[in-house]
């Protein structure tokens, strides 16, 4: 009976012992928050990191969507190839995110910027480069179809971007001679020239080529990053991006029905749907580290 009392009171000892010491156990560090500043710049800040693999050797773009709203597979497979065709980066990855409708009938910039911060996922790392486009339910709250204006896309940070999907659909329903990912391409494509800082936006022109009267635009015909493409305030002014998403605005607002016009006339005449660059917005990419 003495023996079983000891043996007891050894047992309740090294339990107690034990519990003590799994108590006093180091958490575990909380992680590392990300630095997002690299990623809240000026359009076209990045322009040579994109362009060049002197500093970041793989592309990693975020493709969020609304549930409903996914690009075609058509339009990222030529987005990746546009990429490649101007750029040094070979290692490119596409990271599809779906999301909730905002259930907002107009998004403005400000709000699509608080989504984005919402939601984001990918950022720089090490030799990776982030991107971020979103593909939106949602018209661009200053459409006015009345005037004949209606907002495909726009880009508003150095790695940042907005397709209103919605109203890409809706315009490529008004034409039998083109298809979604006709207009998706052109449009992702055009606002990711400005991101290569076409023109003028960080990537400077060698030879003078920028529209008078359209700044950040090209003024040779036939080229993706034509002036006539483009309309709205941004336009005429100087391109701005806040950090905070205060006073935030696009540096390019690209037209829908002047892009439903210029593919139609293309596919009138057997072109491909999307124009290519013209060799002066080559030459300002190859001249900032691009091919």
């Amino acid at each position: 009976m003495i023996k079983t009392s000891i043996l007891f009171g050894l047992s309740c000892f090294f339990l107690i012992l034990s519990c003590s010491k799994n108590s006093s156990t180091t958490p575990e560090p909380e992680p590392t928050p990300i630095d997002k500043t690299a990623n809240l710049q000026g359009t076209g800040d990045s322009a040579n990191d994109l362009l060049s693999n002197d500093k970041f050797t793989k592309l990693k773009i975020e493709i969020a969507y609304v549930t409903g709203f996914r690009p075609t597979v058509a339009a990222m497979n030529d987005f990746v190839d546009f990429i490649r065709q101007h750029t040094f980066k070979q290692d490119i990855e596409l990271i599809y995110t779906e999301l909730e409708s905002p259930d907002k009938e107009v998004l403005s910039l400000q709000e699509i910027a608080k989504l984005e911060s919402d939601n984001r996922t990918v950022y720089n790392e090490g030799e990776t480069l982030g991107i971020y486009i979103y593909f939106a339910d949602a018209p661009d709250d200053n459409d006015d179809e009345e005037e004949g204006l209606v907002t495909l896309g726009a880009v508003y940070r150095n790695t940042s971007m907005v397709i209103h999907e919605v109203t890409v659909r809706r315009l490529a329903g008004l034409s039998p001679l083109i298809t979604n990912s006709d207009v998706e391409g052109a449009t992702v494509n055009h606002e990711f020239g400005h991101l290569f800082g076409l023109v003028n936006i960080g990537s400077p022109s060698v030879n003078d080529h920028e529209d008078t009267e359209a700044v950040n635009h090209c003024n040779v015909n036939g080229c993706l990053m034509r002036a006539e493409l483009q309309f709205g305030s941004s336009s005429k002014s100087p391109v701005l991006a806040a950090t905070d998403g205060t006073g935030l605005k696009s540096a390019c607002d690209l037209s829908g029905f002047s892009v439903l016009h210029l593919l139609e006339s293309r596919a009138s005449k057997g072109l491909a749907a999307a124009p290519n660059l013209d060799p002066e917005c080559i030459l300002d990419l190859q001249a900032n580290g691009g091919r």
